[in-house]
């Protein structure tokens, strides 16, 4: 029997913060539903956090199972890497594409693709966060009726901001309050145009939230007791009760019978991966690959005092902070890439970065040739990376490692039969990487991809070597017996991602007041296609959660 669903997702929210504040009483909406239904955590996969989350909702599958790691791809046979962005979802489509027998609407979901196996609306890319595809819709006119009628999202591709330039941030909340207000409106319009089977849309809003306020928001961010009390209220938890009120909003418009599915796929912490992943670990390649020189952020000798956790930053952007610091033999060279202003400095870059030796490349010439993450340090080695042994290739989150093989990398260095022994040497060095201010172990864990150097399975990641980092401490200088101290460098987004989520289920049947514990992000589309009353594909690899009160009776 077909039952309406209204599934709602919130991109990248934190649960353990969720939880308290509805246990606060901050979040009336969610509080209620949760209170009057059943609530539990989910589990998704500890590596890749950034980019596979929605593509496991989406089909129901392991990135295993898809082949989908990243939105970046590196080409095999190059020293090239380029934008791949979401999924094709040629093999394993998303789990609403069920033909003619049911009626759905999606919007704003992000990483999806337009898929003309729905028998309803879709609209992508409005005010997603990072949606990895052209805004568009099905019908072809749909987007532009909506944004002519309701208005665009104004943090479109522009909801960022670097977590110590207080006033692009508080500028941001203004925006996504905006968004969020629309995103409602919008989706009242949308549900009163038919009985849907399923109605899905996520508050993107809620992912950029916690990147760019969590320093101004929760205790343990290195720099909330500094900019905390430069701003007035807490600007992350006001973005959250703005969506919870959305979210009533929205299902004063729903169908009494529906069932009411709110989640997360994934959480977020202060952030431990960006500085780690992007800047820590590449240095720290350059500087195995090539003993005793350094290109960014010598922080000088072992033992040697450490500066103060940088509140503010000299220049107006995160990446000519951290391109002041690069090495150069020429102290005239050194001395006018700190300090020049930003406008003079502009002028005489191209000077400055001239070198006819191989080096890094500047960001400021790398925008000029590519607009593939120009702004992530680990991507100005490129040009040395054939010259390495193993290099970082650019991340949203946990840190990759490409070794430079013989045989698959055009300059390899590294022969087949001591890839094993250059992995377990970087497995061991890596381990004895530390935090320099609190000596936490940055390493969690590392994955090694392959079981060999010949492996070739086309659905393996780009890296031989993943880096899943201490979520404990957002670090911005680190410590290496082998290859010395980097940093400190100023923080840049506030927040990361985290492997956990929730989901809040309410309706006809489910349980009340229960907490069913813990279940995994692949049970998310069986779920929601269960209380659908839908038939879930075979090749699934989650299961539906226990929400109904029979379910749970005989579980």
């Amino acid at each position: 029997m077909k039952k309406p669903v209204i599934a709602i997702g919130l991109d990248a929210a934190e649960p353990s913060v969720i939880e308290k504040w509805m246990s606060q009483g901050h979040l009336q909406t969610m509080r209620r539903l949760r209170d009057q239904g059943t609530y539990g955590r989910l589990k998704n996969f500890e590596a890749f956090s950034a980019e596979t989350p929605w593509t496991t909702f989406l089909t129901g599958c392991s990135p295993e199972k898809t082949g989908f790691w990243s939105f970046l791809g590196f080409r095999e046979g190059t020293y090239d890497f380029y934008t791949k962005a979401a999924y094709d979802y040629n093999e394993y489509s998303p789990f609403y594409a069920l033909g003619e027998d049911y009626r759905v609407a999606v919007f704003d979901m992000p990483q999806a693709r337009l898929s003309d196996k729905v028998n309803g609306l879709q609209v992508l890319a409005w005010g997603a966060h990072s949606p990895q595809v052209a805004s568009g819709s099905l019908p072809n006119s749909l987007f532009q009726e909506l944004v002519d009628k309701h208005g665009e999202h104004p943090g479109l591709h522009n909801d960022y901001s670097v977590c110590l330039d207080l006033k692009a941030t508080l500028r941001l909340q203004k925006i996504l309050e905006t968004g969020i207000g629309r995103r409602a409106t919008i989706c009242q319009d949308l549900l009163q145009r038919d009985s849907w089977n399923l109605f899905l849309t996520v508050f993107g809003e809620a992912h950029s939230l916690g990147h760019n306020f969590w320093q101004l928001s929760q205790p343990e961010h290195p720099l909330y007791e500094d900019l905390s009390p430069r701003v007035s209220g807490d600007p992350m938890l006001e973005g959250f009760q703005a969506i919870d009120r959305a979210i009533g909003k929205i299902l004063a418009k729903a169908p009494k019978d529906a069932h009411v599915v709110i989640f997360s796929a994934h959480g977020m912490g202060p952030n431990t991966m960006d500085v780690p992943s992007t800047t820590f670990l590449a240095e720290f390649l350059y500087r195995h690959s090539f003993p005793g020189k350094f290109a960014l952020a010598n922080g000088g000798e072992l033992g040697t005092p450490l500066e103060a956790i940088m509140t503010k930053m000299k220049w107006n952007y995160w990446e000519r902070h951290l391109w002041g610091t690069k090495y150069d033999p020429n102290p005239i060279r050194r001395f006018l890439r700190r300090e020049t202003p930003t406008k003079l400095f502009e002028l005489i870059e191209p000077w400055l970065d001239s070198s006819k030796e191989t080096d890094l490349i500047s960001p400021f010439r790398l925008t000029k040739e590519t607009d593939v993450v120009p702004y992530q340090p680990a991507s100005w080695y490129m040009p040395l990376w054939p010259k390495m042994k193993a290099f970082a290739l650019p991340s949203f989150a946990e840190g990759y490692i490409r070794i430079n093989l013989q045989g698959r990398e055009p300059q390899g260095l590294v022969p087949p039969s001591e890839y094993d022994a250059l992995c377990d040497e970087l497995i061991q060095k890596l381990y004895a990487l530390k935090d320099a201010r609190k000596g936490v172990p940055m390493i969690k864990d590392i994955i090694k991809t392959r079981k060999s150097a010949s492996d070739r399975n086309p659905k393996l990641s780009d890296p031989d070597l993943v880096i899943v980092w201490q979520d404990e401490y957002a670090t911005d200088v680190v410590e290496s017996p082998d290859v010395g101290r980097i940093g400190p460098v100023p923080h840049y987004r506030a927040g990361s991602h985290r492997s956990e989520g929730f989901i809040i289920a309410n309706g006809p049947g489910i349980a009340s007041g229960v907490n069913f514990g813990r279940g995994h992000a692949l049970d998310l589309a069986p779920t929601i296609l269960e209380l659908m009353g839908a038939p879930i594909p075979e090749y699934f690899e989650g299961k539906p959660l226990p929400l109904l009160a029979t379910e749970l009776v005989n579980s």
